[in-house]
């Protein structure tokens, strides 16, 4: 009998400790996504224009997406997402993003990626179970400033306009190729069951605690770009 009691009990404390570690690494994930955009929404002269904020369906977040020396091509990392529902911002949804071309970074320790959704067939693409950015879903680097330039195209068809920020330097970020999924850990962790990003992102699931933050940050987000656009 305690041949049989001692591995169970192993296995059990195993599977507590691992689902300790994985929610406590997704609470840490938004805690540090919400710092990552309101720091970058402070910016004082350059950083994501009001329009953009303004006009963003979905607004997703991937911190410290880099760590080492020379980069080039993407390597992996993970991020939380959320939607503008009739009721307000969505519960976030937690995700990876791997793979494609995103140029070379010399010397880089960390790099934050903010993707602005800014029409519904980005959102419909958020909403899948994974997309290629460059193939199902259009992407370009996103215009910085306080203001979008009424030149650009911003406005056009891309679904998805893209940012990063390396060792302070805010710019831009093409992601062609890069591949987005679900993280189905991340979202067992902290909503107790896979739950789709479909239920998420659309306002079908409640908000946890735990989200309150990084979701305040997010509803700040265009005050902060028009706060900072007056100081100009």
């Amino acid at each position: 009998m305690k041949k049989i009691v001692l591995p169970l009990l192993v296995a059990l404390l195993a599977t507590m400790s691992w689902a300790k570690s994985e929610r406590q690494e997704a609470a840490d994930r938004l805690e540090l996504a919400g710092k990552v955009l309101r720091e970058i929404m402070d910016a004082p002269d350059k950083g994501i224009p009001e329009e953009v904020v303004d006009g963003a369906k979905c607004i997703a977040v991937v911190p410290h997406m880099v760590k080492g020396g020379f980069v080039f091509g993407a390597k992996h990392g993970k991020g939380v997402a959320t939607c503008r529902t009739p009721k307000g911002w969505s519960a976030p949804a937690f995700f990876t993003i791997t793979g494609g071309s995103w140029g070379l970074q010399i010397g880089v320790e960390g790099v934050d990626l903010v993707m602005m959704v800014m029409n519904d067939e980005g959102v419909k693409n958020l909403l899948s179970n994974k997309f290629q950015i460059g193939g199902e879903a259009s992407a370009a680097a996103g215009p910085v400033g306080r203001h979008a330039s009424a030149g650009t195209d911003w406005k056009a068809d891309t679904q998805i306009l893209s940012y990063s920020r390396a060792k302070g330097a805010f710019a831009g970020l093409t992601l062609e190729g890069a591949v987005v999924r679900p993280d189905k850990d991340s979202t067992v962790a902290i909503y107790g069951k896979d739950v789709s990003h479909e239920a998420i992102l659309t306002g079908k699931v409640p908000a946890p605690p735990v989200a309150a933050a990084f979701l305040n940050v997010v509803k700040q987000a265009r005050q902060q770009a028009k706060i900072q656009n007056e100081k100009k």
